[in-house]
């Protein structure tokens, strides 16, 4: 801020202010300090206006960039022109002083600062800028990096500047620090270290890094305990804290026996935590690939260790199957083993390898080394009506269990039967309840069986199964009821049988062959002579003959002998049908349908052909029919059928006409009935009316006559009972009016008796309080008299009360009279017993011997 042309001022510059002026015609500037007032010439001209004075306080310090260059003294140098010559890019860095003035080309950079306190603990890191030599004479080259450690007052140099504040690390009990080398260095132990090099501090307090050290990290030591250890792999060549030589790869177990708190070095690294391998007295383990005395794995060993025992896995060792307990057997277990390597066991006997012996319960085993469990077999219960499938490994033979409790040898195994598909779908398949079932044998849905269990079948009663022995080449046939065992080379008869309607082929599956008595329907298709055809529902009864049947094994094999039973009977019995309906008309066969039928199918027993035989049986299987129901007729050509309807139409509409005219007929006979009846009820009403009404007249007339001779008894009776009233009222009056003055009388007297009581016990509640105020007022008079008694005193009131007495003896003595007699002249006196007592008084007796006489004689 200058002066402008031709402007005068007057700048007034107070105590401790400066102002820069320039001569313009020597464009030489200079500072004027106040207090002053300045006028500037023409030539001069204002160029920084009032400024206070730069004030460092104390622990302050201020940067003066291009500062001015002074002598030895310590005064300001000037060139030839007058002008203050500068140290231009240069810094001065200025502490506690007196208050100045800054000169031109002079100036401050930033703010008056403090100067930075250096705690404890800490330290500033500091770099040098310039080589310069210190206070101390220590020689520093720019670039140099150094500590400056609290805690102390930092005092600045332009030489050099504070990088960053370093905090000293706290390396509490089980910790350590790991450091890095930046550049070759000497630590703080005076050891020498390399760019690059890392080591440990592990000494318990404060550490400070040094500028050429990198904190990598803190590492917390693990606390190793008699349930954990570590193991520790090398990653470089070096000597351990046991001072055992290390190479690169080696691993080994670090436990609590070594150290309590393990810190990996530099050159190690745990590779895991172990935790303690505990076996009680009833586990046992295999280690494989131990180590040997020399803690060098041994591949491919294995070592059994059993409990009681405790211990820690060496790098590489490795339990696979984990801790295992001791195997226990019951009496009904084994458990099958098989040698692995050549060996001697417990029982001296020697094994080969892939030897197969069996170890028996009851007792506890624990497996070697070169022994393998093959399985563990149990005793498998079973029932008389249960059995299991065995088959020898060796032989390959294969029998069945029935009934017994049994335990496999080493040598044998459950063998599972195969069975067909639809055979293990109808097995457990009622065959009674389910016979007329269509059981879908093509299903995804198969019965569960258990595997080595032999097949049963219960066969019911009246039924029959066919089993067949493919090894033996025989069948056998069992009756029911009976429970059916399946041998191992065994297999089950299916049979196939004709169902649905018409009967089709394969539609019933089953094991057992139901011996009846049953039924079967079939739909049979004919055709008359005079070609009507009609579609018969024909059912048969059919059962077996037994008797033939249980006769020999033959017999009982011929019930098998022909597979589709059912549809050979419907086929046989169809075609018989057939060819007698084809000799008849249709109005024969609708007269005789059923004769015909049954004489076709069982045949007739006499040449007329009158009477039908009752039974028809198959020779080849022992199939008998019993009977033929035909169950519906009706044609198969729609010409027939129209036909037929319309004969049956007519005749339904005939018989519908006969009824509907007997109907009418009997309807119009039951109402001529009820017309008559109706009629005969009314005639026989009338009479009824005229009887009841003549019987009313008689009624009317005896009531009135009784309402005469009724109202003269009622009156008079009445009149009597009004004054029987009356007098009951009076007495009653009277009575009531007795006992209102009773009442009176009594009320009245329980008053006065009241009022009496109340009187009497007001007087005695008056007198008790009388007496309780007699008895306080002699209560205060006795106190009043016993306190002036005691106020007193009992000498003077026997002084007061003998004062006469004492001063008529006084006055007596004084007259000099010995004996003495006083009386008031009114009481007479007894002189011969009162001369006694002086007489024997004596002439020596004294006045005194007489008062208490006088005394009493005054009482």
């Amino acid at each position: 801020m200058g002066r402008r042309e031709g402007e005068l001022s007057v700048v007034r510059v107070p105590a401790y202010f400066y102002i820069h002026v320039i001569d313009n015609n020597t464009n030489v500037a200079r500072l004027e300090k106040g207090p002053q007032t300045f006028v500037p010439k023409n030539n001069e001209q204002i160029i920084l206006d009032p400024t206070k004075y730069v004030t460092i306080p104390p622990r302050s310090y201020a940067v003066i960039q291009n500062p001015v260059d002074r002598d030895e003294n310590g005064d300001v140098k000037k060139d030839e022109y007058g002008a203050v010559m500068l140290k231009f890019a240069d810094t001065e860095i200025r502490f506690e002083q007196d208050r100045f003035p800054l000169y031109p080309g002079e100036q401050l950079v930033g703010e008056v600062t403090d100067l930075r306190v250096v705690h404890k603990d800490t330290a500033l890191r500091i770099q040098c800028m310039m080589d310069f030599k210190s206070v101390a004479g220590v020689q520093r080259v720019a670039g140099e990096e150094w500590l400056f450690v609290g805690p102390q007052t930092y005092y600045p140099r332009k030489e050099e500047k504070a990088v960053s504040v370093i905090k000293s690390l706290i390396i509490e009990r089980n910790q350590a620090v790991k450091i890095r080398a930046i550049r070759d260095l000497e630590d703080a132990n005076k050891q020498k270290r390399v760019a690059g090099e890392e080591w440990l501090i592990r000494k318990v307090g404060n550490y400070l890094p040094g500028p050429y050290e990198k904190v990598l990290e803190t590492l917390t030591s693990t606390v190793l305990t008699d349930k954990k250890a570590l193991h520790v792999r090398a990653i470089g060549n070096y000597t351990d804290f046991t001072g055992k030589e290390r190479k690169t790869g080696d691993t080994w177990l670090v436990t609590k026996e070594d150290i309590e708190a393990f810190i990996p070095d530099i050159c190690e690294e745990v590779v895991r935590e172990i935790a303690v391998t505990t076996l009680s007295s009833r586990q046992y383990c295999v280690i494989e690939d131990p180590v040997d005395a020399n803690l060098k794995n041994q591949r491919g060993k294995k070592i059994l260790r059993r409990g009681e025992a405790t211990f820690f896995l060496h790098p590489e060792e490795s339990i696979p199957k984990g801790i295992q307990n001791f195997i226990i057997l019951g009496e009904d277990e084994g458990l099958v083993l098989t040698a692995n390597e050549a060996f001697t066991d417990e029982n001296n006997i020697s094994r080969k390898p892939g030897d197969k012996w069996m170890f028996k319960g009851p007792g506890e085993f624990v497996p070697t080394v070169e022994t393998d469990i093959k399985c563990l077999n149990k005793a498998v219960a079973l029932a008389e009506t249960e059995g299991v499938y065995i088959r020898d490994v060796k032989t390959g033979r294969v029998r069945s269990e029935i009934g017994t409790t049994y335990l496999l040898k080493e040598n044998e195994e459950f063998w599972e039967k195969e069975l067909p598909e639809h055979v293990t779908k109808l097995i457990g398949i009622d065959p009674v309840t389910n016979r007329n079932n269509r059981i879908d044998v093509s299903s995804d849905i198969m019965r569960q069986r258990e595997a080595a269990r032999v097949v049963s079948l219960e066969v019911p009663q009246n039924a029959a199964c066919q089993l067949y022995d493919f090894r033996a080449k025989k069948s056998r046939v069992v009756f029911g009821p009976e429970l059916v065992m399946l041998q191992p080379d065994e297999q089950f008869t299916v049979l196939s049988l004709s169902g649905d309607k018409p009967k089709k082929p394969g539609v019933i599956k089953s094991l057992v062959l139901l011996l009846g008595p049953d039924f079967c329907t079939d739909v049979v298709d004919v055709e008359t002579v005079d070609h009507a055809r009609l579609r018969l529902n024909v059912s048969y009864n059919w059962n077996f003959n037994m008797e033939k049947a249980r006769a020999s094994d033959e017999a009982k094999e011929k019930l098998f002998c022909v597979p589709d039973f059912i549809g050979d009977m419907c086929k046989t019995t169809a075609s018989r049908i057939r060819g007698v309906v084809a000799t008849k008309t249709f109005d024969e066969f609708h007269k005789d349908s059923a004769k015909i039928i049954r004489g076709s199918v069982l045949s007739f027993a006499d040449t007329e052909k009158t009477r039908v035989k009752d039974r028809l049986e198959f020779p080849n299987n022992h199939l008998v029919i019993t009977s033929v129901d035909i169950q519906c007729v009706e044609p198969v050509d729609q010409r027939t059928k129209d036909s037929l309807m319309k004969s049956v139409q007519l005749a339904i509409e005939i018989t519908t006409n006969s009824q509907e005219a007997k109907a009418k007929q009997d309807a119009l006979r039951v109402e001529q009935q009820a017309k008559g009846e109706l009629e005969r009820q009314r005639i026989q009403d009338d009479a009824e009316a005229e009887k009841s009404k003549q019987d009313l007249l008689k009624l009317q007339a005896a009531s009135a006559a009784l309402e005469s001779c009724g109202q003269a008894k009622a009156e008079a009776k009445s009149r009597a009972e009004a004054s029987a009233i009356e007098f009951q009222a009076s007495v009653e009056q009277a009575r009531l009016r007795a006992e209102a003055q009773s009442i009176e009388a009594d009320a009245e007297l329980e008053r006065l008796q009241k009022a009496r009581d109340a009187e009497i016990d007001y007087i005695k509640k008056k007198n008790e309080l009388e007496i309780h105020k007699q008895q306080e007022e002699s209560k205060l008079e006795i106190n009043k008299f016993k306190e002036m008694v005691d106020a007193i005193g009992p000498d003077t009131i026997r002084a007061m009360s003998t004062a006469g007495q004492d001063n008529q003896v006084k006055l007596l003595q004084s007259l000099g009279l010995t004996s003495t007699l006083i009386t008031d002249g009114r009481s007479p006196i007894n002189l011969l017993n009162t001369a006694q007592g002086f007489i024997s008084a004596g002439q020596g007796s004294s006045f005194s011997g007489a008062q208490p006489r006088i005394e009493r004689e005054n009482n």
